[in-house]
């Protein structure tokens, strides 16, 4: 059987994980003679490295978020023309990198962060690695982190992220392809969205991390008359037991669901959602047909999410100036400024080349094939072309 490695990054559940583990249930469900894993490298390292990696990010964000925007913008969002050389890390990374390909023995890399992708890079540009790599980009502008060099395929998030790619990496047609980021088959997609609710109901996500902001939102929802609220708290214990304090009827909050499924209903029972500006929740709720109002945006990737999201008019940026729910409501009862929004989201939607499932499968399942072919053919390919 052969087999594909997954590398997001840390052990923090994120968007890196997620859209591994919707492409990896994916495969699963669609084919029967391939096998998969996903590896954190740096756990692969040293578990304690990462640990304090993990937990120093964290803490930055929650404690210094400028500064954190500004090392991200300088160091991670920077010109192509400036290269990266992670000097001091690389020779130990992609060492590692190159023990986990002995010992993991792939057919297909699928990286969903960017830096195993520009490990991987190196080593494939260096004759170290003849596996087919997926980039899968989980965000709606890619870093400069990610490896450009050697990638066989990119999912990109969105038409002009291809034409960027291709005017200055000179990625062909055949090496891209717009899949929107990826989110699980379990969240269907629903076309035509219908208001049923008397009293419209809103989902708060973005509260599993403590990061979201949620609680800067108390008392507006506490004072809210026409609204009805369900927060998703996660794994959040101490904002799932202040909300459960409050004993109101129209704020009902909820811990973590593991089910795509119970996720799924969620999203159908609601009529718009608040949220952070991340890749996955928010492309799920386009997916959905959802209406998206960001209360707030952690530094680096989401800021600069939020910048995409408000240029293409698919999010609602909320003004912590102004009444909640009159701007809620300002929104949700305007059947013009509901129009406009519906456009965005379909300009959004038009712009996929590949959202079928089988589509997505058969695609890695032709690069898979390519791989195998060139190996019994004595042939290392690099970046070629697909065929399909």
């Amino acid at each position: 059987m052969k087999k594909i490695l997954f590398l997001p990054l840390l052990q923090m559940q994120s968007g890196h994980h997620q859209v591994a583990e919707a492409l990896m249930d994916l495969l699963k469900n669609h084919t029967d003679d391939l096998t998969f894993k996903k590896i954190d490298l740096l756990s692969y390292t040293n578990k304690s490295l990462e640990k304090v990696i993990t937990s120093g990010y964290l803490n930055w964000i929650r404690y210094a978020p400028e500064t954190y925007n500004l090392a991200y913008k300088s160091f991670f969002y920077v010109s192509p023309t400036k290269k990266h050389s992670f000097k001091w890390y690389q020779p130990l990374f992609l060492k590692k990198m190159e023990q986990l390909l002995a010992e993991e023995k792939p057919d297909l890399l699928v990286c969903t962060h960017g830096f195993p992708s520009y490990l991987l890079s190196k080593l494939k540009m260096k004759g170290k690695c003849d596996i087919p790599i997926i980039n899968v980009y989980t965000d709606f502008f890619i870093n400069s982190v990610w490896g450009r060099e050697g990638i066989d395929l990119h999912f990109l998030p969105s038409q002009e992220i291809k034409r960027k790619l291709g005017r200055k990496y000179q990625a062909t047609n055949q090496q891209m392809m717009v899949t929107g980021i990826p989110v699980h088959e379990g969240i269907t997609k629903t076309l035509h969205r219908k208001q049923d609710n008397e009293r419209p109901k809103i989902l708060l996500s973005g509260g599993n991390s403590g990061l979201g902001g949620i609680l800067k939102l108390a008392e507006e929802l506490k004072l809210s008359s026409n609204l009805d609220f369900l927060v998703l708290c996660g794994n959040n214990k101490k904002l799932y037991d202040e909300i459960h304090s409050w004993d109101l009827d129209h704020i009902k909050p909820l811990t973590y669901l593991s089910s795509r499924s119970e996720m799924n209903l969620l999203y159908e029972e609601v009529d718009a959602i608040i949220s952070k500006p991340g890749g996955v929740t928010i492309s799920e709720a386009i997916r959905k047909r959802l209406p998206i109002f960001v209360h707030s945006a952690l530094p680096g990737q989401e800021k600069i999410n939020l910048q995409y999201l408000k240029r293409k008019e698919l999010v609602y940026e909320l003004d912590q100036s102004t009444p909640l729910e009159k701007q809620l409501l300002s929104v949700l009862t305007n059947q013009k400024k509901m129009k406009g929004w519906e456009d965005a989201i379909d300009a959004y939607q038009q712009e996929i080349e590949l959202e079928k499932p089988e589509k997505i499968v058969e695609l890695i399942e032709t690069l898979l094939d390519q791989k195998t072919s060139s190996r019994q053919s004595g042939l290392v390919r690099f970046s070629s072309p697909l065929r399909i």
